[in-house]
């Protein structure tokens, strides 16, 4: 290890120098590189004191997803500070920040990071990231922050230098990380206490796991299982709720079931199917993934049954998928419903909204299937406006190579989903700031005073109703009797 003499101060910057190299490498476990992933890490003071915050019941609340560098012009955690209120009224319970921890270049959506623990310096850094935590407990929401361990990003990823950190294996955005082989343990033993860092030393609430299905994992019990243990014995010892939301395409009921019945353990997780199921009965599409949704069937198995896919043919797949959610086991209110994300507009060739191609009424009837479902639901940052900004997908990775190769690799996803003009669009992408295009006052606000969108009335009104309505549910469901109570955390009956 190299340090400054005076580097036990905060800010003061050390390295290592793994087999005796000449280069100055960063902390595997750093907590700030304010130079970038490439230089020296740097020291962080201890937190400020504890908030009272006593937390809160992520079942049920209302989510919204954000990315910190596009919500406002400045792309700060500071300036998001400030819009916070805004999210209160809207009646939001939590915030979902798309991943915050260090990446090269000053832009990107974040799912590149290769600073495990370390908060992007553009965005405000370790102080920002507190103070935007500690002003969304004093308004009452609760903060969910998105964590990818699945793989690492292609620059500034040091940590093969360290230790077999990863494998042979391969994810589609790179290496996977060595879970069960040779040498594993210390692996394992990074990314669980990562899972502690974030909810303990910066009060988060919750994270998002990032696709968990590309956890490759054969131990005999998976990191999962460990990630959720660690949380609860993390929840019981700071005394508030604390919870762990999976993004996966397995439709798995293991990762939500409890783990004393033999699942995982995991609060809640995404699902696609619900998403799939009302955007291609309402907009028409069928390319990709869509395929084998659209019809009123399907759309009844998932508001019903939570997944579309529980055993049957996936023809995107080729495969039989899926497994049957046992409603003694899962709560509808573990599923996270949603029309949008950043992954279903950003992952468009054009990033365009559904506000863009959809109109006002076919919009009214994906916000009310989610807002007015048994599931949570979740809102992506301009929703509530049916803002029309789009949402690319950018990156600003410095090295040619790796921008040309990032390049090629949303083609080939494009041509996959059959999006048209693929080819056109990436390049005007690469032309002009993909950043700044996804960013403005419509992302988060109507154009003009006292305006806005048709779509912005529906999901306003159908959250103000979500808010106030309690006792019977308002749908009928086949095999319940009309009328049936939800509990006070929304845990509604299927």
């Amino acid at each position: 290890m190299v340090a400054n003499p005076r580097s036990r101060r905060p800010g003061g910057r050390y390295g290592f120098l793994p087999d005796d190299d000449e280069t100055v490498l960063p902390d595997p476990r750093s907590p700030r590189q304010p130079d970038g992933v490439h230089s020296p890490s740097a020291l962080i003071g201890s937190p400020a004191l504890a908030d009272p915050w006593a937390g809160r019941e992520l079942r049920g609340s209302v989510v919204y997803e954000l990315h910190v560098g596009t919500f406002t012009a400045a792309g700060t955690f500071d300036a998001a500070i400030e819009r916070l209120p805004h999210l209160v009224a809207l009646g939001v319970g939590f915030v979902q920040l798309m991943p915050v921890n260090a990446f090269n270049g000053p832009h990107g959506w974040g799912y590149d990071g290769v600073g495990w623990f370390a908060v992007h310096e553009p965005y405000g850094g370790p102080a920002g990231l507190e103070r935007f935590v500690a002003a969304a407990h004093r308004l009452g929401l609760g903060v969910l922050l998105d964590v990818v361990h699945n793989h690492l990003g292609p620059s500034g990823n040091y940590l093969g230098r360290f230790g077999p950190y990863e494998t042979d294996g391969s994810t589609p955005w790179g290496r996977t990380i060595n879970l069960s082989g040779a040498d594993s343990a210390e692996v394992r033993a990074l990314i669980l206490e990562n899972v502690e860092w974030w909810l303990r030393r910066y009060r988060v609430d919750g994270l998002r796991l990032d696709a968990v299905h590309a956890l490759v994992d054969s131990s005999p019990t998976h990191l999962l299982q460990e990630a959720a243990a660690r949380a609860r014995a993390l929840e019981a010892e700071l005394g508030r709720p604390l919870a762990l939301v999976a993004e996966s395409d397995l439709n798995d009921p293991r990762l939500v079931s409890p783990a004393e019945l033999g699942g995982y353990g995991i609060t809640a997780q995404w699902d696609d199917d619900v998403h799939h199921a009302i955007h291609a009965i309402v907009s028409g599409e069928r390319q990709g993934y869509y395929a084998d949704f659209g019809s009123p069937e399907c759309l009844a198995t998932v508001l019903t049954e939570g997944f579309f896919h529980a055993g049957t043919f996936s023809s995107f797949r080729g495969r039989v998928h899926g497994a049957r959610i046992d409603p003694a086991r899962v709560a509808p209110s573990q599923l996270l419903a949603f029309t949008c994300t950043h992954d279903q507009v950003g992952n468009r060739a054009r990033g365009d909204r559904p506000s863009e191609y959809l109109t006002p009424g076919m919009l009214a009837v994906k916000a009310a299937l989610v807002l007015f479902s048994a599931f949570t639901p979740m809102l992506f940052m301009g929703e509530e406006w049916g803002a029309t900004t789009p949402f690319r997908f950018f990156s600003s990775h410095p090295e040619p190579e790796l921008a040309r190769a990032t390049v090629e690799g949303r083609r080939a996803e494009f041509a996959q989903h059959g999006w048209p003009r693929a080819r056109s669009r990436i390049r005007r992408t690469r032309r002009r700031s993909p950043r700044r295009r996804s960013t403005g006052p419509s992302s988060t606000r109507p154009r003009t005073p006292g305006s806005c969108a048709p779509t912005a009335t529906s999901s306003r009104s159908g959250l103000a109703c979500r808010a106030t309505t309690s006792g019977p549910c308002a749908v009928t469901i086949p095999g319940r009797p009309r009328g049936s109570q939800c509990t006070a955390a929304r845990r509604a009956c299927w």
